[in-house]
Formats: C-alpha cells, structure tokens, sequence
C-alpha cells in the first residue's frame, strides 16, 4: 500500500531493522517473522505475505543473520515473549549459506604477456 511522504508526491520506502545485523533496510529486503505458541514453545515462522497476526520481527534471509540473531537473544525481545523459540522454519527459508567459488587468478607469463611487451 503506497504511503504519500507530505506534499511532493513521491511515494515514501517502508524501512524495518533486521534483528540480526540491526541495520535498517528496505521492508521488501527482509523477511517477516511470527512467533506462533505452542504447548511449551514458540515456532518462529516466515510470513512473507504479512497476514498473520502477531507481532512481527524481521530479518535479511541470509545464514550470518540468522546467526546473529540466535546469539543476541534478539527473538525474544523482538516477539517481546520470553521461553524457547523453535526457528526449524527459518532455517530452512535461510538455508545454507551459498559457497563462494574459489578464486583462480592467472598470473600472466612475463616473457609473453605482459601489457607493456610489443608482440611483434
């Protein structure tokens, strides 16, 4: 839903704070979270439509966030509930963290190809 910023027109960014890296970003950017109870726990589930009730934290959809997250105790205060947090669905939403190529740099021959050589 567009949300006019004041008499420019313009149509304002929604900005959220991932509770992982606690930097504030495009709302499109993170993904909404609901703690959902249970019996004796609380399973944190992805609501990336936004329609369930509850209050929603947010995070980026990366590992190192999730990560972060788990270490800072930020779910509880985020869902503002104390207790256990079950985040099996956020873990599987996140999934591994995509392995970086590795790097092969060609050094170049200096007899053949160095950029200042004339290759007459």
């Amino acid at each position: 839903m567009p949300n006019n910023s004041g008499s420019t027109g313009t149509v304002a960014k929604v900005v959220r704070t991932c509770i992982g890296c606690r930097e504030r970003a495009d709302k499109t950017a993170l993904v909404r979270l609901v703690a959902v109870k249970e019996d004796t726990t609380s399973v944190v589930v992805p609501d990336p439509d936004g329609s369930l009730p509850g209050r929603g934290a947010h995070l980026h959809p990366t590992t190192r966030c999730l990560e972060w997250a788990i270490s800072r105790k930020a779910f509880g205060r985020a869902f503002r509930t104390q207790g256990t947090f079950d985040i099996d669905a956020v873990r599987d939403l996140v999934g591994p963290e995509p392995r970086e190529e590795p790097r092969i740099m060609k050094i170049p021959d200096p007899n053949t190809e160095h950029p200042l050589m004339d290759h007459r």
